[in-house]
């Protein structure tokens, strides 16, 4: 039997279980590591398995999947769309709507919500004849990972029988879901019952039928990395999985805002320069010598007029070429030491942003006095309850010092509107309400070499930015902007 040419995807569920990430978005369309879960699965469907036409199975939300791929041209692959009109019925009811669409070949199947990393796809593409189905399963030592997939019971590489949810596993494999089916599955999910448990058609239990008829289904070993996202903790897994694997090929950028600050910025440059491939200084036609002294120590200089801090960091994140972004003053308020707290941490979030109210790191003499320290704790905690349901946690919300992902960046840009020091707590809100995953860490906080803070040199400095950071929440709470 020749390998299937074309494929299915399952993507019409609601994804409750991960609401309420998947109210507005389903549940495919959720990214890891900024690309889409779908986006993914149909990348290793064409240059994996050699497929080139797509059959999606949509449902809740399916017209966001539909906008987002269109013919699939740009995937270079041919999509076609069919709506499951029984989504709350089971994963097996999507074999009827491929049925009623006329599928008349052998397919792989792949479910839309799973998260696969350098596996061995390539090899089922020769998987051993004859088969009536083929299920992948991968190799465990965790039984919760089982407990929450399917488990199967094996006779010399062939499948006898498939266990939805089991209390105990009977083989130390997880089934995962890529499948590949025979047009003989219809037959079959007509002919298996709903399930006495959760009153729905089960893909399993079509497959247990197939199966225990003395269908011949075979198993597949899959290689790599594999993991099932249903839940909120799941998503953030699979984001952490994909971005360590690769983590220390990362490029990292540092971007540094700099007006007049020819006394510290050498240093600055010096001291990041080892942990960076890249630093980027914002130079607002300084006339003290900031661009000179920058460049000599081997940052990239754009000298030009700017509009304020905001407009400082928005144009160096634009010009900065790495994947990691790290933000950072020209004063020498910060330092290199804590960037591996920030990178380390970056594995698991979209952003990582410095607190400096950390009593224990605010050095002696620096500008962080009890006034403006509880006023950023204030502020930062009316972020947090005015976006409560994204879960922040924030206690300052004028540190510069954080570190986030180019695709994060991305996605945020066209919000990032401000171009005065409300350019952080924006941030901050934009990619909580982009759905990005925030962390705060304790940074260091050191006196400030030369020169005075443009915005918290004196307590009306201090209130005036306060009161703009104001503003620009509850016009960003209002949707006014």
């Amino acid at each position: 039997m020749p390998s299937p040419r074309l494929a299915v995807v399952a993507a019409a569920g609601r994804g409750t279980r991960i609401h309420p990430r998947s109210t507005t978005v389903p549940k495919v369309l959720l990214e890891v590591a900024g690309k889409p879960l779908l986006t993914r699965n149909l990348e290793l469907l064409r240059d994996r398995l050699g497929v080139r036409e797509v059959h999606i199975v949509i449902g809740y939300l399916g017209d966001l999947v539909r906008a987002t791929y269109g013919d699939g041209s740009e995937l270079g692959l041919e999509l076609r769309y069919h709506v499951n009109d029984d989504v709350d019925g089971g994963l097996g009811t999507a074999l009827f709507t491929l049925e009623r669409a006329g599928l008349a070949e052998p397919f792989y199947m792949i479910l839309g919500d799973e998260l696969y990393l350098e596996t061995n796809h390539a090899e089922l593409r020769d998987i051993a004849e004859p088969w009536d189905a083929v299920c992948a399963i991968h190799r465990t030592d965790d039984p919760e990972v089982i407990r929450r997939n399917y488990a199967v019971a094996l006779d010399n590489g062939r499948i006898t029988a498939l266990i939805e949810k089991p209390l105990e596993a009977p083989s130390p494999f997880a089934g995962c879901g890529t499948y590949a089916f025979t047009p003989a599955i219809f037959r079959d999910a007509h002919a298996t019952p709903r399930s006495s448990r959760t009153g729905r058609l089960e893909l399993t239990d079509v497959i247990d039928h197939v199966a225990r008829r003395g269908g011949v289904v075979r198993a597949f070993e899959l290689t790599g990395h594999y993991l099932n996202v249903n839940t909120v903790e799941d998503l953030n897994a699979a984001n952490y999985l994909a971005r360590t694997l690769h983590f220390a090929e990362a490029r990292v950028s540092v971007v540094i805002p700099a007006y007049n600050e020819a006394a510290s910025i050498g240093h600055v440059v010096r001291d990041f320069r080892p942990y960076a491939d890249e630093i980027v200084v914002m130079d607002n036609r300084s006339s003290d010598g900031t661009a000179e002294i920058a460049r000599a120590a081997g940052a990239s200089v754009y000298s030009q007029p700017l509009r304020g801090y905001g407009d400082a960091l928005r144009q160096g994140l634009d010009l900065a070429t790495g994947d990691i972004l790290v933000l950072v003053e020209a004063d020498a308020t910060f330092r290199a030491k804590d960037l591996g707290k920030l990178l380390e941490y970056l594995k698991d979030a979209d952003m990582v942003i410095g607190t400096r109210t950390t009593r224990q790191l605010i050095e002696q003499g620096a500008n962080m006095d009890g006034l403006l320290r509880w006023g950023n704790v204030v502020v930062g905690k009316l972020v947090e309850a005015l976006w409560w349901a994204r879960e922040p946690r924030f206690t300052d919300v004028g540190c510069t010092y954080r570190a986030l992902w180019r695709d994060a960046w991305q996605k945020i840009r066209r919000y990032m509107t401000r171009d005065d020091a409300a350019f952080s707590p924006e941030m901050m809100i934009e990619m909580i309400r982009a759905g990005g995953r925030v962390i705060e860490i304790p940074v260091s906080y050191y006196s400030r070499r030369g020169g005075e803070s443009k915005h918290s040199a004196s307590r009306w400095h201090s209130v005036r930015t306060g009161l703009k950071m104001l503003r620009l929440i509850a016009e960003k709470r209002l949707n006014l902007s």
